[in-house]
């Protein structure tokens, strides 16, 4: 391995059910529907999608630039206190930056991934952040893994990722890069997503040393 991309939502952060609390909120705020395929649907969406999917499918009574500004702004409160960080997930990029560069390819904004790295101190860890706002396209599409593998000047095939959701493993597996997944606890994988991952983690603090047996294998 060149390399390491890390995941946010899920990976690093308890974060999943926060997105959805507030997606759900918002919607029902301002005259939309939530259906029972929604969250699933959005998880790796960059922001213009899913402020797209909430205006277009849901039907809120905003725009989406409105929306988006919304929903941003009510994670940001819920981060004013610091992001839920999981158990062990800021000592494994530590661990795993003195061996490996490191990078974020998550679908969050910038202003809550950097909320992340200011809360952990984890800046000079972390040499590359790519928000799939800044890609053509959302998870499950690869660009923004590529995109990562690009600013840190190494091949996708030579990167591990780290990732939890189906659309983030379509997305990691899709940029060719060997996928190390950390399941989702409360918003499972599709197990035949999840099957074709190099490695399946219980926790992130197993993460170093997968790939110390990968690398040794």
């Amino acid at each position: 391995m060149d390399a390491v991309i890390f995941d946010l939502d899920g990976v690093l952060i308890d974060s999943e059910r926060t997105w959805d609390e507030v997606r759900r909120a918002v919607v029902a705020q301002h005259g939309g529907r939530w259906t029972d395929k929604a969250t699933r649907a959005m998880q790796g969406m960059s922001t213009p999608e899913w402020a797209g999917y909430l205006v277009g499918e849901l039907g809120a009574q905003l725009t989406p630039e409105r929306v988006a500004e919304v929903v941003i702004g009510r994670m940001a409160e819920r981060y004013a206190g610091g992001p839920p960080v999981l158990p062990g997930a800021e000592d494994a990029v530590r661990v795993v930056g003195r061996r490996y560069p490191v990078a974020i390819a998550s679908s969050s904004p910038p202003v809550l991934i950097n909320a992340f790295l200011d809360a952990t101190a984890l800046t000079s860890a972390v040499r590359v952040v790519v928000s799939s706002e800044e890609v053509p396209a959302g998870k499950p599409a690869p660009h923004v893994y590529r995109e990562a593998a690009d600013r840190l000047g190494v091949r996708p095939a030579s990167c591990a990722a780290v990732e939890d959701t189906t659309n983030g493993l379509r997305a990691a597996m899709a940029a060719g890069m060997t996928v190390f997944a950390v399941p989702n606890p409360h918003f499972p994988p599709d197990q035949e997503v999840l099957a074709q991952a190099a490695v399946v983690l219980d926790d992130i603090s197993e993460l170093p040393g997968s790939l110390q047996a990968l690398e040794n294998a």
